[in-house]
């Protein structure tokens, strides 16, 4: 009962920051709800929160959405997110070494943003190569934690200008991809009826943190919150390399 209690306040403070910077609430959150609840029960609650959240950013700023870059965002995701599932079979029996896989992946991502960040550099275009690399690796962490939004941001970051498009067409790539894995998960089977009792009360507590996160976003910088998403990516990132 005081994991799951843990876990809706994870869920409360991760969504805060997903509302504010359209990518980090699955990140932040996923480290420590597999150690509360356990995959089975994470990965489809947080799909559907990300599912919600996403829709609420997208319903309210469809108007910033830029499509091709969506289109090319959700193509190559998709590619990534059909190899997750066959590197998922493959690893069964094995999830403690995905899950250090995930944290260093995190790890990573949060000191190379961090670095570009304190240096006041913008990040350089990738290219095509390159991006194509990113978007099909952000697809498999995405079909196997629901939190690619990490890898994507490292596009994003030199794509978008406007923290206004940066966020309502991430929200609209997570509302696609989260819809193909919530019918994925519901085939599984995860949605059992304890899963279905917390998914319910974690969309209450979601409503509360994206009333408090869209009053946040139109008051606060978002550098303040960058800041923390990276500080806060890292301690989760290390928490799965010591699970």
């Amino acid at each position: 009962m005081i994991q799951k209690i843990v876990f809706l306040i994870v869920v409360f403070l991760t969504n805060i920051i997903q509302c504010i910077t359209g990518f980090a609430g699955t990140v932040l959150a996923m480290p420590f709800s597999l150690m509360l609840v356990g995959y089975d029960i994470a990965k489809p609650i947080l799909n559907v929160l990300g599912l919600a959240a996403s829709a609420f950013i997208v319903i309210k700023e469809y108007k910033n959405i830029k499509v091709k870059e969506l289109s090319k965002i959700l193509a190559f995701m998709i590619l990534g997110m059909v190899i997750s599932y066959f590197i998922k079979d493959f690893a069964s029996g094995y999830e403690s070494i995905l899950y250090k896989c995930l944290g260093a992946i995190i790890i990573v991502v949060a000191v190379f943003n961090a670095v570009l960040f304190y240096s006041k550099k913008e990040m350089p275009e990738p290219n095509i190569i390159l991006s194509i690399i990113i978007l099909i690796g952000a697809g498999i962490v995405h079909g196997l934690f629901v939190c690619g939004g990490m890898l994507v941001v490292i596009y994003a970051n030199a794509k978008f200008k406007e923290k206004s498009e940066f966020r309502a067409t991430l929200s609209a790539v997570w509302l696609v991809l989260n819809s193909i894995i919530l019918v994925s998960d519901i085939r599984a089977g995860y949605m059992v009826k304890d899963t279905l009792v917390l998914l319910l009360i974690s969309l209450a507590v979601l409503a509360g943190s994206l009333i408090v996160g869209n009053l946040i976003y139109k008051k606060m910088s978002r550098s303040v919150f960058l800041q923390l998403t990276y500080a806060l990516m890292i301690i989760s990132g290390v928490s799965l390399l010591v699970k």
